[in-house]
Formats: structure tokens, sequence, C-alpha cells
């Protein structure tokens, strides 16, 4: 055979091999690229999720302890009455049943527990000294504080959530992370909560609990004492290292994706395995390759014998089959990490509708501070004019205490229900009832303040669709942020203004007050966003919940060359 007959197959050969080491390469690239950016964002997500689950779950607790501390049984019991410490110990059993929340329990301003929700049990906090621990000294000093820890009884880790009450006791609840840790651990991820140290605190690896994620400075292991309530120092790390290539964990590449949480001081991270994106790139390498030289197989075997051409065609064919094959079980399982991202989805939004009870505890302590202070108004002159002998002024205020009264039980029954059910209770009621039960609520505050009300016959006559109490829960919180946007103003005037329609009412609070900053209104209905130092930022959010389920509306009004601020409530027309 003419030498140039044995040059061509090699020269052929070597050409198909370097297309090929380039097209495998180039899938390689391509393939990992594109993996890694789709593990990227599903880790991101994955992130986000795990991230608003552990922060639902401190919400709907972190606001109970703030509501409890004006509640008059624990105000009662911390002043030595037994009888309400009793109703405190059954108030406390059924929150528990409740909120699902692990022990919350009353500590008087000496240290000792004199209620709690496990007062049946052997192992009951009643009587307990809790003077030394961290959280009680520092809500004692700061009004509020939390702090996680060792359980002394139960010797389970949880974080401690203290408020200082009135009366100069503490209300503290408990919050365990097992069901988002039990969430958390579904996935192929790990997820991990560190505090400012690097300890591992909230798990989904429960052997890492109480590790280290970095070496521990000197001013670390000195803050290491008794009243910590953790283990001692921890010793060992967690199993996985960070090297040049990014993190590892048992020699498996992994995405470390880290977030600070609100809880102060607490970050999450989330460990995403990646191997799966280099076995894909690999495969897809290989199947490029394998395209490749059975394109030059083909192209060469077309210049071969026919037996020859059609035997290697269908073992090409079949290589291909089977790398299609692996493809398809790729794609398979992509699909189940995909169902398994919109299950923890689902399970996020479950969360996000049980966090509504941490809005609702709070709402019953913002709605009813203003008829309980009332209520001790009342019963203040009352006593004076009792001394004075005037009964019949007398018999007045207890009359209007006990509208106060039911006014308060109307708003915790309907929050409560507000808790279990949509807001279909709409029934039709006169403005002007709303009107006068907010004035009502408000008397105190409202005072040296010019009201301007609309007309009594016009107030009467409209009537609409909505509830009177959760329309007063709108007009309460309306009118209460005029009266303190007003404290320094030297003329205070509100104007209460009415415009019926045919179909809808419009209810206008406005004030000539120094008016909200424009940063402000872009976060008015933004939960938990306030610009008072006192203030929940709750108020806005739940009045405007109350006017969408009502059919109605609730926005701020701009007036162009007017001072102060005001908001329009809309409200459909009763038929």
């Amino acid at each position: 055979m003419h030498p140039a007959n044995h040059s061509r197959p090699m020269r052929w050969a070597i050409i198909s091999l370097i297309a090929a080491a380039m097209a495998a390469t180039l899938a390689h690239m391509l393939v990992r690229h594109r993996g890694m950016v789709q593990e990227m964002e599903t880790a991101r997500t994955d992130m986000a999720m795990r991230k608003a689950l552990i922060t639902s779950e401190i919400a709907r607790f972190r606001l109970l302890p703030i509501a409890l501390a004006d509640d008059r049984d624990v105000a009662a019991a911390l002043q030595g009455n037994m009888v309400a410490r009793d109703a405190l110990n059954r108030k406390l059993e059924e929150l528990v049943k409740t909120t699902g929340a692990p022990i919350i329990y009353v500590i008087a301003h000496d240290g000792t527990a004199i209620a709690a929700s496990n007062w049946r049990s052997p192992q009951s906090f009643v009587g307990t000294d809790y003077s030394t621990r961290r959280y009680v000294r520092d809500a004692l000093a700061k009004g509020s504080a939390s702090h996680f820890a060792m359980g002394t009884v139960s010797r389970r880790p949880g974080l401690y959530i203290a408020q200082r009450t009135p009366q100069g006791g503490v209300v503290a609840i408990k919050l365990e992370f097992d069901a988002v840790e039990n969430a958390w651990a579904k996935g192929d991820d790990a997820t991990f909560v560190t505090e400012p140290n690097g300890i591992i605190l909230v798990t989904s690896q429960p052997q890492w609990r109480f590790a280290l994620t970095r070496p521990l400075s000197r001013a670390a292991l000195a803050s290491f004492d008794a009243e910590s309530m953790l283990p001692p120092t921890p010793a060992r790390f967690a199993p996985f290292r960070l090297d040049d290539d990014g993190p590892r964990l048992e020699g498996k590449r992994m995405i470390l994706l880290r977030g600070a949480l609100a809880q102060p001081g607490w970050t999450i991270n989330l460990l995403r395995p990646v191997e799966r994106v280099t076995l894909l790139a690999e495969g897809a390498a290989m199947l490029a390759a394998a395209m490749v030289l059975a394109m030059a197989a083909v192209m060469w075997m077309w210049r071969e014998r026919g037996r020859e051409r059609m035997a290697r065609t269908e073992e090409l064919e079949q290589a291909v089959a089977d790398r299609t094959a692996d493809l398809r079980r790729e794609m398979d399982e992509r699909a189940a990490l995909e169902a398994r991202a919109a299950d923890l989805r689902e399970g996020l939004r479950q969360a996000n509708r049980l966090a509504s009870l941490g809005q609702i505890t709070a709402s019953v302590a913002h709605e009813t501070a203003q008829p309980v202070a009332a209520i001790r108004t009342y019963a203040d002159t009352s006593r004076m004019l009792l001394e004075r002998g005037e009964n019949g002024m007398v018999h007045k205020n207890l009359a209007s205490i006990a509208r106060l009264a039911d006014r308060i039980g109307a708003v915790t029954s309907e929050l409560r229900g507000f808790s279990r059910r949509s807001a279909t209770d709409l029934s039709p009621v006169a403005i002007g009832e709303v009107i006068e039960g907010a004035l009502l609520i408000l008397k105190e505050q409202l005072k040296g303040i010019s009201i301007t009300l609309p007309h009594e016959s016009l107030a009467a006559s409209c009537q609409v669709e909505g509830g009177r109490v959760r329309l007063e829960q709108v007009l309460v919180n309306l009118l209460q942020n005029a009266a303190q946007a007003l404290r320094e103003v030297p003329s205070p005037a509100i104007t209460v203004d009415l415009m019926p329609t045919d179909e809808s009412v419009t209810l206008t609070i406005a004030d000539n007050g120094p008016g909200i900053t424009e940063e402000v209104k872009r976060q008015l209905f933004i939960p938990f966003v306030t610009s008072r130092p006192d203030g929940l930022g709750l108020g806005l959010v739940i009045s405007q919940d109350i006017m969408a389920d009502a059919g109605g509306s609730l926005r701020h009004v701009d007036r162009p060359g007017a001072t102060g601020a005001c908001f329009a409530m809309a409200m459909r027309r009763a038929a």
C-alpha cells in the first residue's frame, strides 16, 4: 500500500481526537458554568426560604412577652395576689397550647418564678430562683433581653426571650427550634445558625450543635462562664473546611452562603453540594467527545465498506442511547430536586400563616392600651367623686368603664377570630357609631386638641360595611397617630371629614402636625417599620389589612400646600 494511504487514517484520527478534546472541553466548561449558576440560584432561593422560616418562627413568639407584660393577671400576680397567680398559671398553660411555645413563665423582681405554663409538671418552674440568669438580669436592667442557652431542667437548647413588666417583674418565653431544624433537614443542604463567636446554635445536622466554625479568640474564651448557660467551652470544629477552591465537606465541594438574621449577632449559613454539577459536566464532556468522534467515524466509514459502516454505526448509536439515558436520569433527578424545593416553599407559606399569630398578639396589646388607660382614669376619678359624695357622677363613670371593658372584650374576641378564619362578618354599621366609639377610647389622649367632626345627622345616616369594632380599630390607630404627631404643635387640631357617594363612603383624618417625610411614606405599610422609638410598627399594617378584608382601602393622601398628615378610609356603602 502506498505510504500516503497509511498517513491519511493517522491524520484523520489525530484531527478527530483534537476536535473531540476541544468539544469535550467546551461542553465541560459550558455545562459546569450553567450548572454552577443554577446551583447558586437554587442555593439563594433555599437560603431565602430557610431564613424566612426561622425569622417567622422567632417573630411569632417575640411579641408574646411584650403583650403579656401589660396583662392584668400578670400585674396582679406580681403584686402578691394568690388568686391571680392561680389564674395566671392556667392562662399561661392555655397560651402554650395555643401558640405552641415550649414554656412561658413569670418572674418576680427578686428573680423567683411565681407562675409558669408547666405549673402542673413535677419539673414546674414555680418557685425556682432565676436571679442569676443573664436574660433575667438584662431584662430587668434594659427592659427586654434574649439569650440562647441550655435549659437547666430540660437540658434542651433554646432561645430565651424576656420582657420587663411595669411592676418590675419579667415575662420569659423559651423558643425551641426542633420544627425549623426538621424542616431544614429534609433537603440535601446543610443549614446552620452561628452566634458572633462562630459557635453553631441551630442546625439541620444535630451532631454539629455547639461546634466551632473558626478558632475562638482570647476575648471570646474569657467571656465563657457559668452564666452563659451553654455547655463547656466548645473544643471541636464543624467537619467542613475552607480550601482555595471553596468549602469542602467530607471531600466534596460545596457552595457556602451566609446571611444576617434579625436576632442580634446571629448568622444563617447554607452549605450546598455541587458534586452533581461536576458529574453532569463530565457526562456532557464525554457525550460531546463521543458525538464528535462518532461524526468523524461516520464520515470515515462512508469511505469504507458498507458492512463495516453499518456495524460501526449501530455500535455508536448504542453509545449515544446510553449517554442519552444517563442524561435523562440526570434530568429526572433535577425534577425531583425541584419538587423538593416546592415542598419547602409550601412549608414556608404555612409558617407565614402561623406567624400572623404574632401580629394578632401584638395588636391586642396595641389596640387595648388606650381603653385600659381610660378605665384607670375613670376609676381614679370615681374614687375622688365617691369621697365627695357625688354618686351620680360615679355611676356615669362606672357606666363608661363598663362600655370600655366591653370594648376590650370585643376587640380581643374579634382579633382571636381573625387568626382562625377569613374576615366574612362584615355587618352594616353607622359611621357615626364608629366615630363615637373611637373618640370614647381616646378621650384622654385627645384632650387639648381641637377636633372638627362631620355633622351628626350625616354621620348617622351613612351606613357602611365592615363591622363596628374593626372600623373603630382603624380609626383609633389613625387618631392616635395624629395625636402623637401633635404633641409639640402649639395649636393642635384634627379634622375628620366625611365624603359619601352612592356606592362608597370616604372618611378622612387630617392633622396640622409636622407631616410625614418622603422616606417614611415609602415604608408606611411595611410591618415592624416605625419612626417612633416606642412603636411596634404594626398599627397601619393591621389597619390596612382590616380595610382590605372589608372591601375598602386605607391610603395616605398628599395635600399640596397643606401641613400635617392625612389618611383616607374608603368603605363600601351598605345597601
